[in-house]
């Protein structure tokens, strides 16, 4: 089980995602104070919630201030505070003379508790937010995260690109690359995604938990699809004009790797693949609980739009998008084998 007390990603995907937020509101029944459109809670009803002394909460916020401002911990000032103590100066329980008040939202609220170690009313919340952010991405992409890079809606259009590239680098390994027909195929593309992601196809299946019979590709980000693709194309580019330069001599695996290599350090590849191993890291470890330990030090928090673009609203249904153009799909496939 996840140690949300220790890992400051694991917090914030928590947080990011609005959906489990909301679910844990609705089951935990806390309001607080209503104030300017969220509701409030005081660092006197946060320490009395979770069991501990203020003093505790004050520890927390000394440590982790950054992070519990980043989501929602805030001081009152000035006008606002004189707008709040008029509104609730009766539950405060605080001298009239304070000129600043410490204030929680919910999201802040259970920042809080993730971050308590010392409270068992924290461990038992903390229990119930990893219950509820499972329970609430699987219930939102209909009981199963393999295909959820499928729900992005820019998926479809990646794939079709990443499908059209690789028919240009496996004509170009079936023409100019020495090997089994069979092999060759698969030892460039093991190449091709050790480049992009760190990763043989093998190791990739067994990370993510896929049957013999799943296709990797599919599984894919779209980001990660389309650097993909450029390493295909350009990839291609680069055996072709090597077989030019051999005068006719297929190269050996071992020379096509040597390309792969030149390729992924290229200055205007490198960025690509940077972005493309951190979508990959950060969301297969929120989404799909999936740890890819070779490119662990991309790993970030999914942001609040990369929640919306998979299990929000912008998401989409992929099935269902593929039936009702499946004609139009049908008669591409066919102007291609044409």
């Amino acid at each position: 089980m996840k140690d949300l007390t220790t890992s400051d990603i694991e917090r914030q995907n928590v947080l990011n995602n609005r959906f489990a937020v909301d679910e844990m509101q609705r089951q935990l029944g806390i309001e607080g104070m209503l104030f300017e459109g969220e509701y409030r809670f005081t660092k006197k009803m946060i320490a009395d919630f979770y069991g501990v002394d203020i003093s505790t909460i004050n520890r927390y916020l000394d440590s982790n201030g950054e992070e519990l401002k980043h989501n929602g911990y805030l001081l009152c000032k000035g006008k606002t505070l004189r707008e709040f103590k008029l509104q609730f100066d009766h539950l405060i329980n605080e001298t009239s003379k304070i000129t600043q008040l410490g204030l929680f939202n919910f999201r802040a609220f259970l920042n809080m508790g993730m971050l308590l170690a010392e409270s068992e009313k924290a461990k038992a919340v903390r229990s119930m937010i990893l219950d509820v952010v499972i329970a609430t991405i699987n219930e939102r992409t209909g009981g199963g995260t393999k295909y959820i890079n499928r729900r992005d809606v820019n998926y479809l259009t990646a794939a079709i690109t990443e499908e059209n590239y690789r028919k240009n680098l496996t004509s170009a390994i079936n023409q100019y690359v020495f090997g089994h027909p069979t092999y060759k195929y698969a030892q460039v593309t093991d190449l091709i995604y050790e480049a992009v992601f760190g990763e043989k196809a093998k190791e990739y299946r067994k990370i993510l938990r896929l049957a013999p019979k799943d296709n990797v590709r599919q599984t894919l980000y779209a980001e990660v699809l389309l650097v993909i693709s450029s390493f295909e194309n350009g990839l291609a580019a680069y055996i072709e004009a090597c077989f030019e330069e051999n005068e006719g001599v297929p190269l050996s695996i071992d020379e096509v790797s040597e390309l792969i290599d030149e390729l992924s350090e290229h200055p205007m590849q490198k960025p690509y693949i940077h972005d493309a191993r951190t979508k990959m890291a950060s969301r297969d470890y929120s989404f799909r609980d999936a740890y890819h330990g070779n490119i662990a030090d991309y790993l970030r928090a999914v942001t609040p739009e990369e929640f919306e673009r998979f299990i929000g609203d912008q998401s989409v249904d992929f099935d269902r998008i593929l039936a009702e153009n499946k004609d139009v799909l049908k008669r591409l496939k066919q102007a291609e084998d044409e």
